[in-house]
C-alpha cells in the first residue's frame, strides 16, 4: 500500500532574521498546505534545507511537522503523513537521524542516495539494507543524480524493493526508459512517486502514485488537483493543469533551490 496517493509538499524551512527556525512559521506553511489539498507533508528535503541544518535543529524542524500535521489531522477527522528527510552519505549518521526520527512519530522516512563520495550500485543496496533495518517505519529512497552525481537503476531498486519497509522511490532522474524499467521490475512493491515538477503527469501515466512537489509551496491545490483528476480518469484536465503551472516551475530554476520558493 503507497504511504499516500497524491501531491506531498517538500515543505521549506523558515527562519528568523537572526537565522534561528522559526516554528510558528512552519506551522503556518503546513497548516496552509493542508487547507489547500496537500496529501502528504515531507519535512527537511531538500527544499527543507537539510543539509544545512544542524542535528538539533532537523530534529526539531520534522517535530514541529508532525505536531501541526497531527493537529491538523485531529481538527480535520484526516490523517496527513509526514515523510521525514533523513539522508546522507555516512551510512552510520543516516542510521542514527533515522531511529530519532522515528521515535519523533514520523510516517515515513526518505533517504537520498550517497553523494559525493557516491558508491556502486552494490554499495547502495548495502546502505539501503542497513537503514531498513535500523527502522520498522516505511523508506522512501530518493534517486536525484543531477544532485547527487549518483544514478540508482531500476535492477538495484528491484533488489531493494524486496525488503519489508522500503515502499517508495522519488525519482527524478529525469529518464523515462528508467521510470517505466522501475514500473516493469518493481510493480506494487515500489510506489514510484514524480520528483520533479514539469513531468508529473508522464510519471502517474506510468504507474506512479503521486509526487513530492517543490512547486506545491505556493500552488499547492493545483498540484493536488492534477494527481486526483488523473486519478480520476480526467486526464486531459490533468494535463492542463499540468502544462498551465511550467511557466512557474521554470521560474523555480532563477536560482538555487529553495531561494526562489
Amino acid at each position: 500500500m503507497a504511504i499516500f496517493m497524491g501531491s506531498g509538499a517538500a515543505v521549506c524551512t523558515p527562519f528568523d532574521a537572526q537565522g534561528k527556525f522559526n516554528a510558528a512559521a512552519y506551522e503556518k506553511l503546513i497548516q496552509f498546505q493542508i487547507e489547500n489539498g496537500t496529501d502528504a507533508i515531507v519535512s527537511c528535503g531538500t527544499t527543507g534545507e537539510v543539509s544545512t541544518l544542524s542535528k538539533d535543529e532537523h530534529v526539531e524542524v520534522v517535530r514541529t511537522a508532525v505536531f501541526a500535521a497531527k493537529k491538523a489531522g485531529e481538527a480535520s477527522g484526516r490523517k496527513f503523513p509526514v515523510i521525514a528527510g533523513a539522508g546522507g552519505n555516512d551510512t552510520a549518521l543516516c542510521e542514527e537521524m533515522g531511529k530519532t526520527l522515528a521515535k519523533i512519530g514520523v510516517d515515513a522516512l526518505m533517504y537520498v542516495t550517497p553523494y559525493y563520495n557516491k558508491t556502486s550500485q552494490r554499495g547502495l543496496v548495502e546502505h539501503y539494507t542497513r537503514l531498513a533495518a535500523a527502522v520498522e517505519i516505511p523508506i522512501v529512497m530518493y534517486n536525484i543524480p543531477g544532485r547527487t552525481g549518483l544514478n540508482m537503476t531500476a535492477k538495484t531498486m528491484a533488489v531493494l524493493a524486496k525488503l519489508p519497509n522500503i515502499k517508495a522511490v522519488k525519482e527524478a532522474s529525469g529518464d523515462f526508459g528508467q521510470v517505466a524499467e522501475i514500473a516493469e521490475r518493481c510493480g506494487d512493491e515500489l510506489a514510484i512517486y514524480s520528483g520533479n515538477d514539469d513531468y508529473i503527469v508522464p510519471i502517474l501515466s506510468l504507474g506512479g502514485k503521486g509526487v513530492i512537489s517543490t512547486i506545491a509551496n505556493i500552488a499547492p491545490k493545483a498540484v493536488h488537483e492534477m494527481v486526483e483528476k488523473f486519478h480520476a480518469g480526467d486526464i486531459a484536465g490533468s494535463r492542463k493543469i499540468q502544462l498551465s503551472i511550467l511557466p512557474i516551475v521554470r521560474c523555480l530554476f532563477a536560482d538555487v533551490n529553495p531561494v526562489v520558493i
